[in-house]
C-alpha cells in the first residue's frame, strides 16, 4: 500500500555511520588510494556490506564530505553573528582570527584539503561543492559580518568580499599553504600560528578602521 511506510533497518543505520567514520578517517590519512578492505575492517564490517549499504568507493567518497560541511557551515555561522554583534571589533577580530586558525590550520582540514586538490580533476564538482560551502562560505559570512560593522560605522570597507579575503589570508593564508605543502613553520594549530593570525588581524583592524580613529585609507580602490 502506498501508505505504508518503509522501515529503515537500525542495523543499516549503525553500518553505516560506521563505515562512513572509517572511511573518513582512511581516506584523510591515505588519500583516495585507501583501500576498501581497511575500511571495511576499521568499521567492523564485511566489504560486501559497504557494497550493499553504499556501493562503491566513488559513492563512498562522496559521502564522507557532508559530515565535514556541516561543521563548517555551524562554525561559520558562529563567527559571522560574533563579529557583526561586536562593540569591540579589534578584540572581535583578534578572536576570529584565532578561531580560523585553530580551525583551518588543524590536521584534519589541511589532510581534507590536500585530498580534494588531489582528486579535483576526477571529481571537479564535488570540489567545486567543498569550496563553495566551506572556505567559500567563510568569506562569504565575514563579508556579511564586514558590510554591517561598515554600517555600524565601526570599520570602512567599500568592498566587503575583497575585505574578507584580505583578511582571511591575513589571518591564516601564509600557514595554511605552508600546511598543504607540508613545510610548516610551526604544529598546525600551534601557539605561534595563533599569534601570527591575530597579529594579521591586527594589520586588517589598521587598514580598515574608521579614519577618525587614526585608520589610513583603505586597500580598496574607489573609482
Amino acid at each position: 500500500m502506498a501508505e505504508r511506510h518503509q522501515r529503515i533497518d537500525p542495523r543499516v543505520v549503525r553500518s553505516r555511520a560506521a563505515i562512513i567514520a572509517a572511511a573518513v578517517e582512511r581516506f584523510l590519512a591515505e588519500g583516495y588510494a585507501a583501500d576498501l578492505d581497511d575500511i571495511a575492517r576499521d568499521a567492523g564490517v564485511s566489504k560486501k556490506t559497504i557494497y550493499n549499504v553504499i556501493g562503491g568507493k566513488e559513492l563512498l567518497f562522496r559521502e564522507t564530505l557532508p559530515a565535514t560541511l556541516d561543521t563548517a557551515e555551524r562554525v561559520s555561522g558562529e563567527i559571522g553573528v560574533a563579529l557583526a554583534t561586536s562593540g569591540d571589533v579589534r578584540a572581535a577580530l583578534r578572536e576570529t582570527a584565532e578561531r580560523l586558525s585553530q580551525i583551518v590550520l588543524s590536521e584534519a582540514v589541511v589532510n581534507l584539503r590536500r585530498l580534494l586538490i588531489s582528486v579535483a580533476d576526477r571529481f571537479p564538482a564535488l570540489v567545486r561543492d567543498y569550496y563553495e560551502q566551506a572556505p567559500g562560505r567563510v568569506v562569504g559570512v565575514l563579508a556579511e559580518a564586514f558590510a554591517t560593522l561598515d554600517r555600524r560605522g565601526l570599520l570602512e570597507i567599500d568592498d566587503p568580499t575583497l575585505a574578507a579575503e584580505h583578511f582571511a589570508y591575513l589571518a591564516v593564508g601564509a600557514d595554511l599553504d605552508r600546511g598543504l605543502f607540508g613545510v610548516s613553520r610551526d604544529a598546525p594549530s600551534s601557539d605561534a600560528a595563533a599569534a601570527r593570525a591575530m597579529r594579521g588581524a591586527d594589520a586588517f583592524y589598521r587598514a580598515y578602521r574608521p579614519a577618525r580613529e587614526g585608520g589610513s585609507s583603505k586597500l580598496t580602490s574607489r573609482r
